[in-house]
């Protein structure tokens, strides 16, 4: 299982080793339905579940996952082969790739006759031939899918999203969201998955596994369904935490014969507090149901939690302070879960009046050894336009 074979690596290197926030999506460029087509996609009685599916491909875990995001305009694009050559020249050898974007676009375009096709951005023309240059080159190809963000699946599907006024809801970006409630939703998204499954990919990365940032304040002026959810005797707050842990449950079930680790993105400051009532992410209980956990880590997207009065500027003592936290939180599972944070290759022009805090080979680096001083071995570097900084040595930590 590729879990256990990078939790026993995370044990040893341990031992030589001694030991609120944006979501790194909305950073995300965005590609943006027409023709009327009902979605009821219902998953496959378990009588019939008699096969693992394999791909063809041949991908060999790696030794520690160390990864760049992709976006589907990079991976089917020119980009694609800068963004490969970064990884042979280096210690990369993980690409997360967008196969359904922040829009709610699928990045390719799926075979015809699909309810998905009018969901679809032709980005990736050909990605029977990207996967095969991922498998010569030994890159570990990872598929990310945004979840309950879906502001394509919204408008032509309403009774599916929130609605404001008898009109589909949008935040203060123009982004519409598709209800956690709704198990429809699900199967639509678990559906995708499947497909990149079957495109060869090792690992569904799930992002956007939450309601919309600060929804306690705006539920009661919403319009929604509470599917199954309707008569439990949970408060709200309960109700939509129990939502999206069962959707992350049912995802891994639903893929559990697919031959693929299921992996979830989350706000970094959920590890910090006993569950975030708003978005109903409680960092324990989504933890216990996947292989990886991804939480977005960016020094730029933290307050002065841990006490460091500017934390994009102290990318080091951040990214150490937020280990030792998460290494107590997972540390009291009883099956952890593999921890692979997303870290910051990115300026946030936006928490400075003046000159922006670059961020380059120091910061990167710094992200990088903090993890590894406190055990952590995988990572994941974002950068919304995958404009990755030059001459980072990813395993400086593992060095010392």
């Amino acid at each position: 299982m590729k879990k256990t074979r990078n939790l026993l690596i995370s044990a040893i290197s341990i031992a030589l080793l001694s030991v609120p926030v944006i979501v790194h999506g909305e950073e995300a460029t965005t590609a943006s339905l027409h023709q009327e087509r009902e979605f009821s996609l219902k998953p496959l009685d378990d009588k019939m579940k008699r096969f693992v599916h394999k791909s063809d491909y041949q991908f060999e875990y790696p030794d520690a996952v160390r990864g760049i995001y992709v976006t589907g305009n990079s991976a089917g694009g020119g980009k694609f082969n800068s963004l490969v050559d970064l990884i042979e020249k280096t210690e990369l050898n993980t690409m997360v790739i967008d196969v359904k974007e922040d829009n709610g676009h699928l990045t390719f375009t799926p075979e015809e006759g699909s309810p998905y096709e009018d969901m679809a951005q032709d980005y990736i023309k050909e990605p029977e031939k990207m996967m095969e240059v991922l498998e010569e080159k030994g890159i570990y190809p990872i598929a990310r899918i945004v979840v309950f963000k879906d502001s394509v699946l919204a408008k032509k599907r309403p009774e599916l999203s929130f609605k404001k006024n008898g009109q589909v809801w949008v935040n203060g970006k123009g982004e519409a969201f598709v209800n956690p409630f709704q198990k429809e939703v699900w199967e639509y998204n678990i559906e995708v998955a499947k497909m990149a499954a079957k495109m060869g990919f090792q690992e569904i990365q799930f992002d956007y596994v939450r309601f919309p940032e600060g929804f306690e304040t705006r539920d009661k002026e919403l319009d929604y369904s509470l599917g199954d959810y309707k008569d439990s005797d949970l408060d709200d707050v309960q109700k939509r935490v129990q939502a999206v842990t069962d959707f992350v449950k049912y995802a891994r079930e639903e893929l559990s014969n697919y031959d693929v680790d299921v992996s979830v993105d989350i706000f970094g400051y959920a590890a910090t507090i006993e569950e975030a009532p708003g978005i109903g992410q409680n960092f324990s209980k989504i933890s216990e149901n996947v292989d990886i956990i991804s939480s977005m880590i960016y020094p730029s997207h933290w307050t002065s939690y841990f006490g460091i009065e500017n934390p994009d500027a102290e990318p080091y003592k951040l990214v150490k302070e937020y280990a030792k936290v998460e290494n107590k939180v997972l540390g009291a599972l009883e099956e952890p879960p593999v921890s692979r944070p997303w870290l910051q290759d990115f300026e946030a022009p936006w928490l400075y009046s003046g000159a922006t805090k670059q961020y380059g080979k120091v910061e990167v680096e710094a992200q990088i050894k903090a993890l590894y001083e406190n055990g952590i071995n995988e990572f994941l570097l974002w950068n919304a336009g995958n404009t990755y900084t030059e001459n980072v040595d990813y395993t400086i930590g593992l060095k010392e």
